[in-house]
């Protein structure tokens, strides 16, 4: 049988982790921008996602695995919900045809249209709910992990 941790151990972890206080945050910001998107029928995933779709020159499933810090099994399976949906365009790279690129369908871009005003208004209720100059810190804090 194991020995289970001292409590004192747990309540270091709880209390100093910076990825347990990650995640827990991203969970919950998460849940409420799905609570916002639900209307138009995206969850904040989609939304990213999507949003990182919105560019002049469509993107392989690699660069925007890459960019949007997910496994690329991760990224096909949630694009194939976007696909069946009509959000989202996967088509074979004209020069490389084992590549795919990415773009978003008409009915995809407004979707998105559609959800950027319901971010906006997420967005600011939740930087009201920092004090002032957190939610910069706490963006600056993050990018330099990445």
């Amino acid at each position: 049988m194991s020995k289970m941790l001292p409590l004192d151990v747990v309540h270091e972890i709880r209390d100093s982790c910076l990825c347990l206080a990650t995640q827990r945050a991203a969970r919950q910001l998460a849940r409420r921008f799905d609570r916002a998107f639900a209307p138009v029928g995206l969850t904040n995933g989609q939304f990213s996602l999507m949003m990182a779709l919105n560019a002049p020159q469509a993107p392989t499933v690699g660069k925007l695995a890459e960019f949007l810090a997910m496994d690329r099994t991760t990224l096909t399976a949630a694009l194939k919900s976007l696909e069946r949906r009509g959000l989202v365009a996967v088509v074979a790279d004209e020069k490389d045809k084992r590549a795919r690129r990415l773009s978003l369908t008409q009915a995809g871009r407004e979707a998105l249209a559609t959800a950027v005003p319901i971010w906006r208004e997420t967005h600011a209720a939740l930087q009201k709910e920092l004090a002032q100059g957190d939610a910069e810190a706490l963006r600056m804090s993050l990018g330099k992990l990445g």
